[in-house]
Protein backbone atom coordinates (compact mmCIF):
# COMPACT_ATOMS: atom_id res chain seq x y z
CA UNK A 1 0.00 0.00 0.00
CA UNK A 2 2.89 2.46 0.57
CA UNK A 3 4.35 1.54 -2.61
CA UNK A 4 0.70 2.16 -4.34
CA UNK A 5 0.53 5.29 -2.72
CA UNK A 6 4.25 6.63 -4.05
CA UNK A 7 3.48 6.10 -7.09
CA UNK A 8 -0.01 7.90 -7.41
CA UNK A 9 1.78 10.55 -5.41
CA UNK A 10 4.55 10.85 -8.23
CA UNK A 11 1.77 10.59 -11.01
CA UNK A 12 0.14 13.89 -9.43
CA UNK A 13 3.23 15.64 -9.61
CA UNK A 14 3.82 15.45 -13.43
CA UNK A 15 2.59 17.96 -15.29
CA UNK A 16 -1.01 17.21 -17.03
CA UNK A 17 -0.30 19.12 -20.67
CA UNK A 18 3.07 17.36 -21.14
CA UNK A 19 2.92 14.22 -22.92
CA UNK A 20 5.06 11.62 -21.37
CA UNK A 21 7.12 10.94 -24.47
CA UNK A 22 8.15 14.94 -24.37
CA UNK A 23 9.57 14.19 -21.08
CA UNK A 24 11.85 11.15 -22.34
CA UNK A 25 12.75 13.30 -25.40
CA UNK A 26 13.91 16.18 -23.02
CA UNK A 27 15.98 13.54 -20.66
CA UNK A 28 17.29 11.94 -24.15
CA UNK A 29 18.74 15.69 -25.47
CA UNK A 30 20.27 16.33 -22.07
CA UNK A 31 21.48 12.76 -22.05
CA UNK A 32 23.03 13.45 -25.50
CA UNK A 33 24.83 17.43 -24.17
CA UNK A 34 26.17 15.77 -21.11
CA UNK A 35 27.29 12.86 -22.80
CA UNK A 36 28.81 14.79 -26.62
CA UNK A 37 29.24 11.36 -27.82
CA UNK A 38 25.33 10.45 -29.03
CA UNK A 39 25.20 13.68 -30.94
CA UNK A 40 27.85 14.17 -32.19
CA UNK A 41 26.84 10.41 -33.89
CA UNK A 42 23.90 11.43 -35.20
CA UNK A 43 24.25 14.84 -36.37
CA UNK A 44 26.97 13.68 -39.77
CA UNK A 45 24.11 11.35 -40.76
CA UNK A 46 21.42 13.88 -41.89
CA UNK A 47 23.39 16.84 -41.44
CA UNK A 48 24.08 16.75 -45.69
CA UNK A 49 20.26 16.30 -45.97
CA UNK A 50 19.52 19.36 -44.15
CA UNK A 51 21.56 21.62 -45.58
CA UNK A 52 20.59 20.71 -48.91
CA UNK A 53 16.44 21.27 -47.61
CA UNK A 54 17.66 24.35 -46.20
CA UNK A 55 19.55 25.38 -49.42
CA UNK A 56 16.75 24.87 -51.80
CA UNK A 57 14.56 26.41 -49.20
CA UNK A 58 16.46 29.67 -49.42
CA UNK A 59 16.20 29.27 -53.67
CA UNK A 60 12.41 29.12 -53.23
CA UNK A 61 12.27 32.15 -51.03
CA UNK A 62 14.81 34.18 -53.71
CA UNK A 63 12.35 33.65 -56.79
CA UNK A 64 9.71 34.03 -54.28
CA UNK A 65 10.99 38.03 -53.56
CA UNK A 66 11.37 38.49 -57.75
CA UNK A 67 8.29 37.20 -58.48
CA UNK A 68 5.75 37.25 -55.78
CA UNK A 69 3.26 34.52 -56.32
CA UNK A 70 -0.54 35.49 -55.41
CA UNK A 71 -1.70 35.40 -51.82
CA UNK A 72 -1.65 32.20 -49.78
CA UNK A 73 -3.42 30.88 -47.16
CA UNK A 74 -1.11 31.34 -43.72
CA UNK A 75 0.46 27.28 -43.13
CA UNK A 76 -0.11 26.01 -39.46
CA UNK A 77 2.83 24.28 -38.61
CA UNK A 78 2.78 20.48 -38.41
CA UNK A 79 2.11 18.82 -34.74
CA UNK A 80 4.68 18.21 -32.54
CA UNK A 81 6.56 14.72 -32.79
CA UNK A 82 9.32 13.84 -31.21
CA UNK A 83 12.88 13.11 -32.80
CA UNK A 84 16.18 12.66 -32.41
CA UNK A 85 16.83 15.74 -34.62
CA UNK A 86 14.09 18.11 -33.47
CA UNK A 87 16.57 21.17 -33.39
CA UNK A 88 17.43 21.01 -36.75
CA UNK A 89 14.32 20.72 -37.63
CA UNK A 90 12.85 23.60 -36.15
CA UNK A 91 14.29 26.53 -38.09
CA UNK A 92 13.12 24.25 -41.23
CA UNK A 93 9.90 25.07 -39.39
CA UNK A 94 10.03 28.86 -39.18
CA UNK A 95 11.88 29.51 -42.35
CA UNK A 96 8.85 27.48 -43.88
CA UNK A 97 6.09 29.35 -41.84
CA UNK A 98 8.64 32.98 -43.22
CA UNK A 99 7.82 31.80 -46.62
CA UNK A 100 4.30 31.02 -45.99
CA UNK A 101 3.39 34.79 -44.53
CA UNK A 102 5.36 36.72 -46.95
CA UNK A 103 3.79 39.26 -49.04
CA UNK A 104 3.84 39.87 -52.63
CA UNK A 105 6.28 42.81 -53.45
CA UNK A 106 4.64 45.95 -55.00
CA UNK A 107 6.01 46.29 -58.70
CA UNK A 108 8.70 48.26 -59.18
CA UNK A 109 8.59 52.36 -59.07
CA UNK A 110 8.25 53.82 -62.50
CA UNK A 111 10.16 56.99 -63.29
CA UNK A 112 7.63 60.24 -64.32
CA UNK A 113 8.90 61.00 -68.11
CA UNK A 114 12.03 63.31 -68.62
CA UNK A 115 11.35 66.61 -69.62
CA UNK A 116 12.69 66.63 -73.12
CA UNK A 117 10.32 63.13 -73.63
CA UNK A 118 7.49 64.76 -74.79
CA UNK A 119 5.44 62.61 -72.23
CA UNK A 120 6.29 59.85 -74.74
CA UNK A 121 5.13 56.64 -72.58
CA UNK A 122 8.10 54.41 -74.34
CA UNK A 123 10.52 56.71 -72.70
CA UNK A 124 8.66 56.06 -69.47
CA UNK A 125 9.11 52.52 -69.55
CA UNK A 126 5.44 51.94 -70.70
CA UNK A 127 4.57 50.51 -74.40
CA UNK A 128 5.62 52.46 -77.31
CA UNK A 129 3.48 54.35 -79.46
CA UNK A 130 2.27 53.43 -82.48
CA UNK A 131 2.84 55.41 -85.26
CA UNK A 132 1.06 55.02 -88.76
CA UNK A 133 3.44 53.42 -91.57
CA UNK A 134 5.89 51.90 -88.69
CA UNK A 135 4.08 50.18 -85.85
CA UNK A 136 5.82 50.72 -82.78
CA UNK A 137 8.83 52.05 -84.33
CA UNK A 138 9.86 55.84 -84.83
CA UNK A 139 10.11 56.48 -88.72
CA UNK A 140 13.01 56.57 -90.71
CA UNK A 141 14.56 59.25 -92.59
CA UNK A 142 14.68 58.80 -96.60
CA UNK A 143 17.35 60.74 -97.28
CA UNK A 144 18.96 64.17 -97.07
CA UNK A 145 16.73 66.74 -95.64
CA UNK A 146 16.10 69.35 -98.57
CA UNK A 147 15.36 73.20 -97.37
CA UNK A 148 13.02 75.77 -99.77
CA UNK A 149 15.14 78.41 -97.67
CA UNK A 150 18.65 78.64 -97.07
CA UNK A 151 21.57 80.75 -95.59
CA UNK A 152 24.96 79.84 -94.66
CA UNK A 153 27.36 82.38 -93.27
CA UNK A 154 31.13 83.11 -94.49
CA UNK A 155 33.64 84.44 -92.16
CA UNK A 156 36.63 85.78 -93.97
CA UNK A 157 40.05 84.87 -92.69
CA UNK A 158 42.96 86.29 -93.47
CA UNK A 159 46.48 84.43 -92.81
CA UNK A 160 49.85 86.14 -93.40
CA UNK A 161 53.27 85.76 -92.03
CA UNK A 162 56.27 87.59 -91.30
CA UNK A 163 59.80 86.92 -89.79
CA UNK A 164 62.45 88.95 -87.53
CA UNK A 165 65.92 88.54 -87.71
CA UNK A 166 67.83 90.49 -84.99
CA UNK A 167 71.86 89.92 -85.43
CA UNK A 168 74.00 89.75 -82.66
CA UNK A 169 71.40 89.30 -79.93
CA UNK A 170 73.89 88.81 -77.16
CA UNK A 171 75.11 92.40 -77.02
CA UNK A 172 71.17 93.88 -76.95
CA UNK A 173 72.00 95.33 -73.42
CA UNK A 174 68.51 96.58 -72.73
CA UNK A 175 67.44 96.70 -69.01
CA UNK A 176 64.22 94.96 -67.65
CA UNK A 177 61.38 96.63 -69.58
CA UNK A 178 62.79 98.30 -72.55
CA UNK A 179 61.52 97.06 -75.78
CA UNK A 180 62.92 96.59 -79.05
CA UNK A 181 60.39 96.78 -81.82
CA UNK A 182 60.77 95.15 -85.16
CA UNK A 183 59.48 97.12 -88.42
CA UNK A 184 55.70 97.53 -89.59
CA UNK A 185 54.44 94.44 -91.75
CA UNK A 186 50.50 94.00 -93.22
CA UNK A 187 48.94 91.08 -95.25
CA UNK A 188 49.70 92.88 -98.37
CA UNK A 189 50.41 96.23 -99.56
CA UNK A 190 47.04 97.60 -99.68
CA UNK A 191 46.08 96.39 -96.26
CA UNK A 192 45.36 98.82 -93.92
CA UNK A 193 46.15 97.20 -91.11
CA UNK A 194 49.84 97.60 -90.05
CA UNK A 195 51.51 95.26 -87.71
CA UNK A 196 55.16 94.56 -85.47
CA UNK A 197 56.69 92.46 -82.88
CA UNK A 198 58.08 93.73 -79.92
CA UNK A 199 60.34 92.08 -77.22
CA UNK A 200 61.71 92.92 -74.06
CA UNK A 201 64.95 91.05 -74.12
CA UNK A 202 65.23 91.03 -69.93
CA UNK A 203 61.06 90.60 -69.47
CA UNK A 204 58.59 92.95 -69.17
CA UNK A 205 58.86 93.46 -65.18
CA UNK A 206 60.53 91.76 -62.24
CA UNK A 207 58.60 88.37 -62.53
CA UNK A 208 59.63 87.84 -66.10
CA UNK A 209 63.08 89.60 -65.73
CA UNK A 210 64.56 86.02 -66.33
CA UNK A 211 62.23 85.42 -69.70
CA UNK A 212 62.09 87.12 -73.26
CA UNK A 213 58.81 88.56 -74.00
CA UNK A 214 57.50 88.99 -77.01
CA UNK A 215 54.53 90.34 -78.43
CA UNK A 216 52.37 91.36 -81.51
CA UNK A 217 51.43 95.13 -81.70
CA UNK A 218 48.50 96.69 -83.88
CA UNK A 219 50.22 99.98 -85.07
CA UNK A 220 47.49 101.31 -87.11
CA UNK A 221 44.04 100.18 -88.34
CA UNK A 222 43.01 102.59 -91.04
CA UNK A 223 39.02 103.75 -90.13
CA UNK A 224 38.22 100.62 -88.48
CA UNK A 225 38.61 100.61 -84.44
CA UNK A 226 39.43 97.41 -83.64
CA UNK A 227 40.07 94.06 -84.95
CA UNK A 228 40.16 90.51 -83.92
CA UNK A 229 43.11 87.95 -84.60
CA UNK A 230 45.09 84.99 -83.78
CA UNK A 231 48.94 84.79 -83.45
CA UNK A 232 51.56 81.93 -83.14
CA UNK A 233 55.42 82.62 -82.44
CA UNK A 234 57.99 80.51 -82.89
CA UNK A 235 61.97 80.52 -83.07
CA UNK A 236 63.69 79.29 -85.66
CA UNK A 237 67.02 76.92 -84.87
CA UNK A 238 70.40 76.02 -87.11
CA UNK A 239 68.51 73.95 -89.00
CA UNK A 240 65.77 76.44 -89.72
CA UNK A 241 63.27 74.43 -88.48
CA UNK A 242 60.57 75.99 -86.31
CA UNK A 243 60.79 75.56 -82.51
CA UNK A 244 59.29 76.74 -79.17
CA UNK A 245 56.34 77.18 -80.64
CA UNK A 246 53.25 79.31 -78.71
CA UNK A 247 50.01 79.98 -80.17
CA UNK A 248 46.95 81.92 -79.01
CA UNK A 249 44.04 79.96 -78.10
CA UNK A 250 41.47 82.27 -79.37
CA UNK A 251 41.46 85.35 -81.35
CA UNK A 252 41.85 88.23 -79.28
CA UNK A 253 40.60 92.13 -79.55
CA UNK A 254 43.38 94.61 -80.85
CA UNK A 255 42.60 98.20 -80.93
CA UNK A 256 45.53 100.60 -82.44
CA UNK A 257 48.23 100.49 -80.37
CA UNK A 258 47.62 97.58 -78.30
CA UNK A 259 49.24 94.64 -78.32
CA UNK A 260 48.84 90.71 -77.42
CA UNK A 261 52.06 88.08 -76.24
CA UNK A 262 53.65 85.99 -73.75
CA UNK A 263 55.38 87.87 -70.78
CA UNK A 264 57.61 84.56 -70.64
CA UNK A 265 58.00 83.54 -73.90
CA UNK A 266 61.42 81.62 -73.65
CA UNK A 267 63.83 81.38 -70.63
CA UNK A 268 66.98 83.82 -70.95
CA UNK A 269 69.45 80.76 -70.01
CA UNK A 270 68.21 78.46 -72.39
CA UNK A 271 68.31 80.98 -75.16
CA UNK A 272 71.64 82.02 -74.49
CA UNK A 273 72.81 78.06 -74.12
CA UNK A 274 74.75 77.40 -77.23
CA UNK A 275 73.83 73.66 -77.20
CA UNK A 276 70.15 74.54 -77.96
CA UNK A 277 70.90 76.54 -81.11
CA UNK A 278 68.34 78.97 -81.12
CA UNK A 279 71.52 81.29 -81.58
CA UNK A 280 73.49 80.23 -84.98
CA UNK A 281 76.12 83.36 -85.57
CA UNK A 282 74.44 85.02 -82.56
CA UNK A 283 71.38 85.43 -84.38
CA UNK A 284 67.94 84.58 -83.25
CA UNK A 285 64.96 84.59 -86.07
CA UNK A 286 61.49 84.62 -85.25
CA UNK A 287 58.76 83.81 -86.96
CA UNK A 288 54.94 84.79 -86.65
CA UNK A 289 52.15 83.39 -88.26
CA UNK A 290 48.91 86.07 -87.76
CA UNK A 291 45.07 85.08 -88.65
CA UNK A 292 43.24 88.62 -89.35
CA UNK A 293 39.27 87.95 -88.43
CA UNK A 294 37.61 89.80 -91.30
CA UNK A 295 34.02 90.41 -92.14
CA UNK A 296 31.12 87.93 -91.83
CA UNK A 297 28.82 87.57 -94.62
CA UNK A 298 25.78 85.77 -94.18
CA UNK A 299 24.54 84.38 -98.36
CA UNK A 300 20.42 83.51 -98.18
CA UNK A 301 17.98 82.96 -100.76
CA UNK A 302 15.03 80.79 -101.28
CA UNK A 303 15.93 77.40 -103.65
CA UNK A 304 13.42 77.09 -106.79
CA UNK A 305 15.71 74.87 -108.98
CA UNK A 306 15.94 71.23 -108.89
CA UNK A 307 18.89 69.40 -107.89
CA UNK A 308 21.51 68.80 -110.95
CA UNK A 309 21.42 65.72 -112.17
CA UNK A 310 24.21 64.34 -113.86
CA UNK A 311 23.17 62.32 -116.89
CA UNK A 312 24.19 58.90 -117.52
CA UNK A 313 27.33 58.19 -119.26
CA UNK A 314 26.74 57.13 -122.97
CA UNK A 315 30.19 57.17 -124.19
CA UNK A 316 29.00 53.55 -125.34
CA UNK A 317 26.22 53.92 -126.86
CA UNK A 318 27.86 56.62 -128.92
CA UNK A 319 31.01 54.96 -129.98
CA UNK A 320 28.81 52.03 -131.10
CA UNK A 321 27.08 55.05 -133.30
CA UNK A 322 31.24 56.05 -134.72
CA UNK A 323 31.11 52.02 -135.33
CA UNK A 324 28.18 51.62 -137.51
CA UNK A 325 27.96 55.17 -139.51
CA UNK A 326 31.95 54.59 -139.90
CA UNK A 327 32.97 58.17 -139.66
CA UNK A 328 36.25 59.09 -140.38
CA UNK A 329 36.90 55.11 -139.94
CA UNK A 330 40.89 54.63 -141.66
CA UNK A 331 41.04 50.78 -141.73
CA UNK A 332 39.23 47.98 -143.55
CA UNK A 333 38.77 44.52 -142.16
CA UNK A 334 38.58 42.27 -144.67
CA UNK A 335 36.57 38.88 -143.45
CA UNK A 336 35.69 35.73 -144.32
CA UNK A 337 36.00 33.38 -147.74
CA UNK A 338 34.04 36.31 -148.85
CA UNK A 339 35.85 39.11 -148.18
CA UNK A 340 32.87 41.01 -146.02
CA UNK A 341 34.69 44.33 -146.00
CA UNK A 342 34.20 46.04 -142.12
CA UNK A 343 35.20 49.86 -141.50
CA UNK A 344 36.71 50.28 -138.51
CA UNK A 345 39.62 53.40 -136.61
CA UNK A 346 43.20 52.15 -136.06
CA UNK A 347 43.16 54.22 -132.99
CA UNK A 348 40.47 52.21 -131.36
CA UNK A 349 41.72 48.66 -132.42
CA UNK A 350 45.27 49.74 -130.81
CA UNK A 351 44.20 50.83 -127.88
CA UNK A 352 41.93 48.05 -126.88
CA UNK A 353 44.09 45.38 -128.40
CA UNK A 354 48.07 44.76 -128.59
CA UNK A 355 48.11 42.33 -131.75
CA UNK A 356 46.27 45.60 -133.93
CA UNK A 357 48.51 47.86 -131.83
CA UNK A 358 51.60 45.52 -132.77
CA UNK A 359 50.38 45.61 -136.69
CA UNK A 360 49.57 49.68 -137.20
CA UNK A 361 52.85 50.54 -135.41
CA UNK A 362 55.40 48.39 -136.99
CA UNK A 363 54.62 49.63 -140.50
CA UNK A 364 53.72 45.70 -141.74
CA UNK A 365 51.69 45.34 -144.72
CA UNK A 366 48.41 45.97 -143.22
CA UNK A 367 49.48 49.79 -141.96
CA UNK A 368 50.64 50.70 -144.61
CA UNK A 369 47.53 49.35 -147.07
CA UNK A 370 45.22 50.21 -144.46
CA UNK A 371 43.54 46.76 -144.92
CA UNK A 372 43.84 43.57 -142.67
CA UNK A 373 43.02 40.24 -143.75
CA UNK A 374 40.92 38.34 -141.53
CA UNK A 375 40.22 34.99 -143.27
CA UNK A 376 39.86 32.49 -140.10
CA UNK A 377 36.77 34.36 -138.66
CA UNK A 378 33.19 34.94 -140.24
CA UNK A 379 31.73 38.04 -140.46
CA UNK A 380 29.14 37.82 -137.82
CA UNK A 381 31.83 36.77 -135.22
CA UNK A 382 34.13 40.07 -136.30
CA UNK A 383 31.12 42.44 -136.06
CA UNK A 384 30.69 41.10 -132.48
CA UNK A 385 34.59 41.57 -131.73
CA UNK A 386 34.70 45.25 -133.04
CA UNK A 387 31.29 45.73 -130.97
CA UNK A 388 32.95 44.67 -128.35
CA UNK A 389 36.09 47.01 -128.82
CA UNK A 390 34.22 50.13 -129.37
CA UNK A 391 31.49 49.49 -126.40
CA UNK A 392 33.22 46.54 -124.01
CA UNK A 393 29.97 44.92 -124.61
CA UNK A 394 29.54 41.62 -126.46
CA UNK A 395 25.29 41.74 -126.74
CA UNK A 396 25.34 38.07 -128.53
CA UNK A 397 27.81 36.66 -126.65
CA UNK A 398 25.81 33.39 -125.67
CA UNK A 399 25.02 32.30 -129.35
CA UNK A 400 28.28 32.54 -130.21
CA UNK A 401 30.54 32.06 -127.47
CA UNK A 402 32.80 29.16 -128.81
CA UNK A 403 34.08 31.55 -132.22
CA UNK A 404 33.94 34.58 -129.79
CA UNK A 405 36.39 32.47 -127.85
CA UNK A 406 38.76 31.71 -130.88
CA UNK A 407 38.85 35.45 -131.53
CA UNK A 408 39.13 36.68 -128.28
CA UNK A 409 42.22 34.30 -127.76
CA UNK A 410 43.74 35.85 -131.16
CA UNK A 411 43.54 39.26 -130.55
CA UNK A 412 44.46 38.85 -126.89
CA UNK A 413 41.10 39.89 -125.53
CA UNK A 414 41.67 38.47 -121.67
CA UNK A 415 38.67 39.96 -120.84
CA UNK A 416 36.29 39.03 -123.81
CA UNK A 417 38.02 35.34 -123.26
CA UNK A 418 37.26 34.97 -119.74
CA UNK A 419 33.23 36.00 -120.70
CA UNK A 420 33.40 33.22 -123.17
CA UNK A 421 34.68 30.69 -120.69
CA UNK A 422 31.65 31.63 -118.25
CA UNK A 423 29.41 31.83 -120.62
CA UNK A 424 30.42 28.29 -121.68
CA UNK A 425 31.10 26.51 -118.68
CA UNK A 426 27.42 27.60 -117.52
CA UNK A 427 26.43 25.70 -120.68
CA UNK A 428 27.74 22.47 -120.14
CA UNK A 429 25.81 19.31 -121.38
CA UNK A 430 26.45 15.46 -121.93
CA UNK A 431 26.90 16.58 -125.51
CA UNK A 432 28.87 19.60 -125.33
CA UNK A 433 31.44 18.63 -122.64
CA UNK A 434 33.89 17.09 -125.03
CA UNK A 435 33.69 20.02 -127.62
CA UNK A 436 34.51 22.26 -124.68
CA UNK A 437 37.55 20.48 -123.47
CA UNK A 438 39.09 20.63 -126.56
CA UNK A 439 38.19 24.10 -127.14
CA UNK A 440 39.67 25.29 -124.07
CA UNK A 441 42.76 22.97 -124.86
CA UNK A 442 43.05 24.28 -128.21
CA UNK A 443 43.03 28.31 -127.03
CA UNK A 444 44.43 27.64 -123.10
CA UNK A 445 41.06 28.55 -121.61
CA UNK A 446 42.30 26.79 -118.36
CA UNK A 447 39.27 28.29 -116.34
CA UNK A 448 37.22 26.28 -118.85
CA UNK A 449 39.11 23.37 -119.41
CA UNK A 450 38.57 23.16 -115.55
CA UNK A 451 35.32 22.93 -115.16
CA UNK A 452 34.99 20.93 -118.43
CA UNK A 453 37.03 18.31 -116.43
CA UNK A 454 34.96 18.57 -113.53
CA UNK A 455 31.60 17.82 -115.42
CA UNK A 456 33.17 15.01 -117.12
CA UNK A 457 33.94 13.64 -114.09
CA UNK A 458 30.31 13.95 -112.09
CA UNK A 459 28.65 12.34 -115.67
CA UNK A 460 31.53 9.60 -116.93
CA UNK A 461 29.17 7.12 -118.14
CA UNK A 462 26.75 9.91 -119.99
CA UNK A 463 29.91 11.17 -121.95
CA UNK A 464 31.74 8.43 -122.51
CA UNK A 465 28.99 7.33 -124.65
CA UNK A 466 28.55 10.82 -126.41
CA UNK A 467 29.87 11.07 -129.96
CA UNK A 468 31.99 13.99 -128.70
CA UNK A 469 34.10 11.57 -126.82
CA UNK A 470 34.66 9.06 -129.36
CA UNK A 471 35.78 12.57 -131.49
CA UNK A 472 37.99 13.02 -128.71
CA UNK A 473 39.42 9.56 -128.92
CA UNK A 474 40.34 9.56 -132.11
CA UNK A 475 41.84 13.43 -132.48
CA UNK A 476 42.93 14.15 -128.97
CA UNK A 477 43.87 11.12 -127.42
CA UNK A 478 45.93 13.20 -124.42
CA UNK A 479 43.01 14.76 -123.36
CA UNK A 480 41.45 11.49 -123.13
CA UNK A 481 44.24 10.05 -121.07
CA UNK A 482 43.96 13.18 -118.70
CA UNK A 483 40.42 12.20 -118.13
CA UNK A 484 41.24 8.86 -117.30
CA UNK A 485 43.43 9.95 -114.84
CA UNK A 486 41.50 12.31 -113.33
CA UNK A 487 38.85 9.37 -112.90
CA UNK A 488 41.32 7.25 -111.28
CA UNK A 489 42.08 9.75 -108.62
CA UNK A 490 39.00 10.18 -108.25
CA UNK A 491 38.26 6.79 -107.67
CA UNK A 492 40.82 5.09 -105.64
CA UNK A 493 42.21 7.47 -102.50
CA UNK A 494 45.98 8.65 -102.60
CA UNK A 495 48.11 6.41 -101.17
CA UNK A 496 51.25 6.39 -98.99
CA UNK A 497 54.79 6.20 -100.42
CA UNK A 498 55.37 2.32 -100.86
CA UNK A 499 56.74 0.58 -97.59
CA UNK A 500 59.77 -1.62 -98.15
CA UNK A 501 59.50 -5.35 -97.93
CA UNK A 502 61.10 -6.28 -94.56
CA UNK A 503 64.38 -8.77 -95.32
CA UNK A 504 63.33 -12.37 -94.31
CA UNK A 505 65.52 -13.44 -91.27
CA UNK A 506 68.56 -16.02 -91.95
CA UNK A 507 68.31 -19.13 -89.78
Amino acid sequence: QLQQQQQLLQQSQQPQHQPQHQNSYQQQQQHQRSSGSQYSHYQPQHQQQYQHQLSSLYSGLAHHRSEPPPLQPQLQPPPHQPHHHHQQQQPLHQAQALSANMEPQPPPLRLPPMLDSTNDPSSAGGPPLSRPGSPGQPPELGGAPVAENWCYTQVKVTKFTYMWSINNFSFCREEMGEVLKSSTFSAGPNDKFKWCLRINPKGLDEESKDYLSLYLLLVSCGSKNEVRAKFKFSLLNAKREETKAMESQRAYRFIQGKDWGFKKFIRRDFLMDETNGLLPDDRLTIHCEVSVVGETQNVSGQSNAQPVRVPDCRLAEELSQLLERGLHADVALCVGANGAELRAHKSVLSARSPVFQAMFEHQMEESRANRVEVPDLDEDTMREVLRYLYTGRAPNLSNMADSLLAAADKYQLDRLKVMCEESLAASLTVENTCDCLVLADLHSAEQLRQHACDYLLGHANEVTESAGWAQMVRRQPHLVAEAFKALAMQATPPLGPPRKRPKPQQP
